[in-house]
């Protein structure tokens, strides 16, 4: 097929595929990590840069000057990453702007690196003794190293550490509570795309045989943004389509346009600037899941993958040790929170003991989130101490509280909207096995992937949505995706499991499923701390309640002594018989305690 091919789209198949690896990068970094930069192209310079001074002066093959490339591409995109990812909003694309621009004028003015002259004459690469001078010969290389790349990222993204970079748009609080160490998975999926980058840089390099700053500026970093976003920012075959879109596009209109318009001054920019305005406009998704979606329809594919077989059985992930049943888990000391001039949580005392579940109640703005909060690390104590099986958390990370063995759901449903049911929970048990972004890129992660997928479907068993496991997330009702954020903290093995409103948004009888559930991991040594404001649910669950108001501990008890303490009745109802509601599910005359969330 390829000898026959004209030279020409032998050429612009050439190019769609250098630019395909390097939109490839942005859609891991940009498009699913949601890490704007501006700056590829000067990845691709460094790559295009080290292999043709290392085969010119230095005499060297470029398989080496690939290695080496990839090195040194490797030490500047962690140093970049490690400065740049700390920005947050606007400041981050400018600063990948700024080194951009900056690494650009480098390879401009750099005597050894030819200057804005270049260098010519680079080596032409030769495999098993081929050379690959020729257009039609580099070609096959090129789209071998496409085809590699695009499957080993997507393997990436469909693993454990896939599951984490795909939480960094719009999941990082919640990864850091199963603890996830965002920053560095930030630094990782730069440095991947950088080397990404410098693969093409080293491609090109060889395919030119020459090399100039020109292509390395910030013009190109642009494009192959916009590439990466017409095309379909979070999908690995949108890398192909965004960069085969743009470069046919912007060629055809240079040919078309003068003809129609029988001019030769430079329309060519506005012309293609409206169209991609309208591709925007009307597939702010990209192209790729247009054509997906059109693909399904044609082979009459179910967008419902509630009927797909559970993944394997697999061998069972190691449980943590359990204390001992009546034993000390949780302690607050006077922990206390200030928010300026206001005091959230006002110098709270309680004990959890192993096995026990513990209701914190109060009424809205009582302070029980915020504690929820504390005793997760999200929030910093002001004073006091929080100790989890004697070891202090009050001065902890999210993440590192979470790698002691506490588990918690959130008063705001924090799941990944499209991803599926089962890959939000395997997400809880990321703790729970170790696998690298190499292994997982080569797929060679098989059997503990298999063994965190069988742990979360066995969770979603538990709970009752076993038969939701392929599902999207977001397709799911509330109570649904409660219970989802239920499945996902049990999936990591807490000691201690917190449970913020878990209730909420749930049937009658899915109140009474979650309840026997919850029994039964209390029988099995977990100990539970839950906010709730269905205090039905709430008396007949718990064995131990501490009631809020204001941010200061009203009172403590069984539930059946703090429902007649004096103190509970006028704070928390305003008076037993003027603010007295009643459960939906049960029959009239049953008083219930009313409260939200603080």
């Amino acid at each position: 097929m390829i000898s026959g091919t004209p030279e020409f789209w032998i050429t612009q198949l050439n190019y769609i595929g250098l630019a395909a690896l390097v939109v490839l990068g942005l859609v891991l970094l940009t498009g699913v990590g949601g890490l704007m930069s501006f700056g590829q192209a000067a990845f691709v310079g460094i790559g295009a840069y080290t292999t043709a001074y290392l085969t010119t002066a230095m005499g060297w093959s470029p398989w080496v000057a690939l290695v080496l490339g990839l090195i040194l591409t490797s030490i500047v995109a962690y140093v970049l990453g490690a400065i740049t990812l700390r920005l947050s909003g606007h400041y981050l694309p400018l600063g990948t702007i700024a080194w951009c621009l900056s690494l650009y004028y480098l390879f401009g003015n750099l005597e050894f690196l030819g200057q804005y002259d270049g260098i010519a004459g680079i080596e032409a690469i030769h495999v098993f003794g081929i050379s690959l001078s020729e257009g039609r010969h580099i070609y096959y290389l090129i789209w071998v190293a496409v085809l590699l790349s695009m499957w080993a990222t997507r393997n990436l993204l469909n693993s454990r550490p896939g599951r984490a970079i795909r939480a960094l748009k719009g999941g990082g609080g919640m990864a850091e509570s199963f603890g996830i160490n965002m920053a560095s998975y930030k630094i990782i999926i730069f440095v991947y795309s950088a080397l990404l980058a410098c693969l093409s840089g080293w491609l090109y390099a060889h395919m030119q045989r020459a090399v100039s700053p020109s292509p390395f500026g910030l013009n190109y970093g642009i494009e192959y943004l916009f590439m990466a976003v017409v095309g379909g920012g979070s999908s690995v075959w949108g890398a192909i389509v965004g960069s085969g879109l743009i470069l046919i596009l912007k060629d055809q209109i240079q040919n078309v346009l003068p003809q129609i318009i029988n001019t030769t001054a430079n329309f060519e920019l506005v012309v293609f600037g409206v169209l991609m305005v309208l591709v925007l406009q009307y597939a702010r998704d990209g192209v790729w899941p247009i054509i997906a979606s059109a693909w399904k329809a044609i082979t009459g594919q179910k967008a419902s993958q509630r009927n797909q077989a559970a993944p394997p059985v697999a061998e069972a992930l190691p449980l943590r040790p359990r204390p001992e049943k009546g034993s000390l888990v949780l302690e607050l000391d006077a922990a206390r929170k200030e928010f300026g001039g206001l005091v959230a949580v006002n110098d709270i005392s309680f004990t959890l003991r192993a096995g026990e579940i513990m209701g914190l109640i109060g009424p809205n703005g009582a302070g029980k989130s915020t504690t929820f909060n504390l005793i997760s690390g999200v929030l910093p104590t002001t004073s006091g101490t929080i100790s989890f099986l004697g070891k202090r958390l009050d001065k902890l990370l999210p993440r590192d509280i979470a790698k002691l063995g506490v588990g918690r759901t959130f008063q705001h449903v924090q799941l990944l909207p499209t991803m599926t049911v089962i890959e939000n929970v395997a997400l809880g048990a990321h703790l729970r096995r170790h696998v690298g972004v190499a292994a997982a890129a080569l797929h060679l992660e098989r059997k503990d992937e298999a063994e965190l997928l069988h742990e979360a479907a066995k969770q979603l068993q538990r709970v009752g949505l076993g038969e939701y496991l392929y599902e999207q997330a977001g397709n799911l009702a509330l109570g649904q995706q409660r219970i989802i954020e239920i499945a996902r903290a049990l999936a990591a093995d807490p000691v201690l499991l917190l449970l913020d409103e878990p209730a909420a948004g749930l049937r009658y009888k899915e109140k009474q499923q979650l309840a026997q559930v919850l029994r039964q991991l209390s029988d099995e040594g977990m100990s539970i701390l839950l906010v709730e404001h269905d205090m039905d649910f709430v008396m007949n669950l718990t064995d131990h309640l501490v009631v809020m108001d204001f941010g200061t501990k009203l009172a403590e008890g069984k539930p059946d002594e703090v429902q007649k303490n004096p103190k509970v009745l006028e704070a928390y109802l305003g008076g037993i018989d003027d603010d007295m509601e009643f459960d939906d599910d049960k029959q009239a005359g049953a008083p219930v305690v009313a409260g939200g969330a603080a």
